[in-house]
């Protein structure tokens, strides 16, 4: 069985990279469920004081796997199911980030694309390199928001800029991202900076990070409401012939 997710923990901090570098860190289900149980496995450890999220490769990650998708094309039904699966397993994913009691630091040092801003939006701080871009690519495809771009991201960088970056396909800089507030920190030496603010706040008293994630995150009942809009209308999208003639588009 391939792994895309490692897991060690150094200390009182939690390291998880995910690795599918040979395609661009895209998300596929088994990825997803490999990345789940590696945030709760490391929330369940009482040892554990931080998560810290990086990837591998030249992305940080492309979002959903395009062509794992357009492998289901020819039947609608499969096709439905099959993203109904991966965005389902995404939302996992960012919900189980979320509720962690612990604080979460994202490395990001390569290209975000569609619904991989996910991780970007559950975490307490984002690094980027200065060169790393985030882009949607919605209206590229054809397929409708997922991975919190309608569920997290407006109450971050507002609703109005949210729809602009959508409709448009903006491609958003890291010091851009900066300036809305959806990254915390802009350098090169992004692995560096995560280690480090890891470390300072895994030296934090347990119950103040805890008392501070419940107050200051998203609620878990409404986030867990709207992913589910979110996946729900990503599985109606999807089947049309926009989506199908986008997704040959993109791939060709």
């Amino acid at each position: 069985m391939t792994e895309f997710v490692r897991s060690s923990v150094d200390g009182s901090v939690a390291t998880l990279t995910i690795d599918r570098a040979d395609r661009h860190n895209s998300l596929v289900t088994p990825l997803l469920e490999e990345l789940t149980t590696a945030v709760e496995t490391a929330t369940d450890d009482e040892h554990v004081r931080v998560i810290r999220l990086e990837t591998v490769g030249s992305s940080f990650s492309t979002g959903g796997d395009v062509a794992a998708i357009n492998e289901c094309r020819d039947d609608h039904t499969a096709l439905a199911e099959c993203a109904d699966r991966l965005v389902g397993e995404l939302n996992a994913s960012l919900l189980a980030l979320s509720r962690s009691p612990v604080p979460v630091v994202v490395g990001v040092d390569g290209v975000v694309t569609g619904g991989s801003i996910g991780f970007l939006a559950v975490a307490d701080a984002v690094v980027m390199d200065p060169a790393a871009t985030i882009t949607p690519y919605y209206p590229v495809v054809g397929f409708s928001p997922d991975g919190g771009w309608t569920a997290l991201v407006p109450d971050i960088i507002g609703p109005t800029r949210t729809r602009r970056v959508l409709t448009t396909n903006q491609t958003v800089t890291a010091q851009q991202a900066h300036a809305w507030g959806l990254v915390t920190d802009v350098t090169p030496d992004v692995a560096a900076e995560t280690k480090r603010l890891a470390k300072t706040i895994a030296d934090g008293r347990p119950g103040s990070l805890t008392a501070t994630r419940s107050l200051v995150g998203p609620r878990a009942g409404d986030l867990e409401t709207r992913l589910a809009t979110e996946r729900r209308t990503f599985v109606e999208q999807v089947v049309t012939e926009e989506a199908l003639d986008g997704m040959a588009a993109f791939l060709e």
